[in-house]
């Protein structure tokens, strides 16, 4: 197949550059301890310094996968589907979302929400970021807000994202796992003077699982 003509069923979300999928549990946010099959997608320009998952940003080191292939292999193992990546929305998401849906899969995003929202969602995770911010758009789709805590000023700026999204969002603060002795302190504080926010640990870490 010629490179152009991937490009174009790249753009159609027909394929799609896949860096890995996994069958494993879900070790953050609402859903933590549950199983999920992974569908992590390559490509993100959002450029987050603490990001665990930079082999991700380069859409060109992960090859397009054609996405009938990509939904074949997830029904084998889940019914729920967590899409992540990078940034998923990078991409159009109809395609692998509509085939899903056919398939009765749940489907949970992962994203920043700095791109269009494109797809069909169960449940939608925002993990916003202050140096490209969400589409306006998105934040009353939301079930699930998780803001990183990197340092202390990152409270403010959590506050501000739960200020936009619905009244029945679950909120999450989640440490930035190298600073996470420091950090857990401050946010058990925080939490119990702020009982609407709930913590979420990167439990697969502890678990050493993916």
């Amino acid at each position: 197949m010629q490179k152009e003509e991937i490009e174009k069923l790249v753009q159609k979300g027909e394929m799609l550059p896949l860096m890995e999928e996994f069958y494993t549990i879900q070790g953050e946010g609402f859903h933590t301890g549950t199983s999920a099959y992974f569908i992590r997608i390559g490509g993100c320009d959002v450029g987050c310094h603490w990001c665990d998952v930079k082999e991700s940003w380069d859409p060109e080191r992960h090859p397009p996968t054609p996405t009938t292939s990509i939904v074949e292999n997830a029904t084998k193992y889940s019914k729920t589907i967590v899409v992540t990546g990078g940034e998923p929305l990078t991409w159009d998401m109809n395609v692998l979302t509509n085939s899903l849906k056919a398939n009765g899969l749940q489907i949970h995003i992962e994203t920043s929400g700095a791109y269009d929202l494109t797809g069909v969602w169960d449940w939608i995770c925002l993990s916003p970021k202050k140096i490209k911010l969400p589409k306006p758009e998105i934040y009353p789709l939301v079930n699930e807000l998780k803001v990183i805590i990197f340092n202390k000023h990152d409270f403010k700026f959590a506050e501000e994202q739960a200020a936009k999204v619905g009244e029945d969002c679950e909120l999450f603060l989640q440490p930035e796992w190298s600073v996470r002795d420091k950090m857990i302190p401050l946010m058990v504080d925080y939490v119990m003077n702020n009982p609407k926010w709930r913590i979420s640990l990167q439990t697969h870490k502890y678990l050493n699982i993916p």
